[in-house]
């Protein structure tokens, strides 16, 4: 993951027994290549052990603001911070920083950095909800803190579900991820679609393809992360939906189109990943065909062109990237489709690759783009290609 890369990210864990997801935590941040310093509060320490943190980043913990030899941690764990990260943040640590104490080593960290701070609160739900808790968290955003508010989940002790619990591990590294990346999409609006679409046959079957939406779903997630506001227009997904885009579902090529025409205003860059239905059947069953009485062939019609019916409702300046999965005469058609559907580029991969395409986490391509270029891309993961793909855009924003 780009950013990650040589990046010191303190990880604060407060007393909750959230504190069990927090080992997770540093162990995604530590396989995205960044240097984690772990800092426990006292209570942390009751709810897992700081060997556990220092197995999983491979460097000492700390816990005590007078430990011998190290009275100065706070300052130089502060300093040399590019990210602070409190998760689990309980009610009593939010309401410590609030009130800028500095009682233990990690609430001194705290007000020792200048470094982004992103805090998790984490508690049962009515202690979220109590009005000295917001208002806790509403100085800390005054401060310029990053609070993300809770998930609505299951909480500890059978006390049923409601908002209070932290995020999982993932969403909570994608979140240090936007911190730490240069926000070089700040500002931009990017609109990108995903999945396969779905066109029905009768109320229980339908036409569709073999689309994951993983290549998809990895440019929104890398767009979030480079600071842009990012609307995903997406079909059925096999995956997770990505952190921090606003995500609109929709089921047939009918619907993706309308879904992308009502995003397109006030839009900079629109990234076409889907792979929606080419053919619909021309007059769907009200009622489940039976298997003895269905007919000996269905009579299909084409679906709706979305990228084409872009074209009269592209705002001025907007960069619109293509993609073109083919079995045969992959740069032709590629080419083809780049002039047809006047976009700035296209992306094509081969159907026939076992290490890219649909499914895959990988991914082959080459970039075409109007003035004749064909960038070959060598194998990589679709989350890295992502970004090859974003380096590409911005360079074409920037030109605009």
């Amino acid at each position: 993951m780009r950013p990650f890369g040589g990046a010191r990210v303190v990880l604060g864990v407060s007393g909750g027994i959230a504190a069990y997801k927090s080992g997770w935590v540093a162990r995604l941040l530590a396989a995205a290549g960044a240097e984690v310093d772990v800092v426990m509060t006292r209570a942390a320490t009751e709810f897992i052990a700081p060997l556990t943190f220092e197995a999983l980043t491979g460097r000492a913990v700390h816990t005590d603001l007078f430990s011998p030899g190290r009275a100065l941690d706070h300052i130089h764990l502060a300093r040399e911070a590019d990210a602070l990260v409190v998760a689990p943040a309980t009610a009593d640590f939010l309401a410590r920083a609030a009130h800028g104490r500095a009682d233990d080593l990690l609430a001194s960290c705290l007000l020792a950095t200048t470094a982004p701070v992103i805090l998790f609160p984490a508690m049962n739900d009515a202690m979220w909800a109590h009005p000295q808790t917001q208002r806790n968290a509403t100085h800390l955003r005054d401060l310029g803190y990053t609070v993300v508010d809770p998930d609505v989940g299951a909480l500890a002790a059978g006390e049923g579900s409601g908002p209070g619990r932290m995020p999982e591990p993932e969403t909570i590294v994608a979140h240090v991820g936007r911190v730490l990346d240069d926000a070089s999409f700040r500002g931009r609006t990017v609109v990108v679609t995903a999945g396969p679409t779905r066109e029905p046959v009768d109320p229980v079957r339908f036409l569709s393809n073999r689309s994951s939406g993983k290549m998809g779903a990895a440019i929104a997630s890398a767009a979030w992360r480079r600071g842009a506001q990012v609307v995903l227009i997406a079909g059925p997904l096999e995956v997770p939906d990505p952190v921090g885009a606003s995500l609109v579902r929709v089921e047939t090529t009918a619907e993706m189109a309308e879904a992308v025409r009502q995003a397109l205003p006030g839009a900079h860059a629109l990234i076409m990943a889907a792979a929606p239905a080419d053919f619909r059947a021309a007059e769907p069953a009200a009622s489940k065909i039976k298997k003895a009485e269905g007919p000996a062939s269905i009579a299909l019609a084409a679906t709706t062109d979305i990228l084409a019916c872009t074209v009269r409702h592209r705002p001025p300046g907007l960069v619109a990237v293509g993609f073109a999965l083919e079995t045969d005469h992959l740069l032709e058609s590629a080419r083809t489709k780049l002039a047809d559907k006047r976009l700035d580029l296209i992306v094509a991969n081969s159907a026939r690759e076992p290490d890219a395409g649909f499914g895959a986490d990988t991914n082959r391509v080459t970039i075409l783009a109007p003035d004749g270029s064909a960038d070959a891309v060598p194998v990589m993961s679709k989350t890295s290609l992502a970004d090859v793909i974003l380096d590409r855009v911005e360079t074409l924003l920037r030109a605009r």
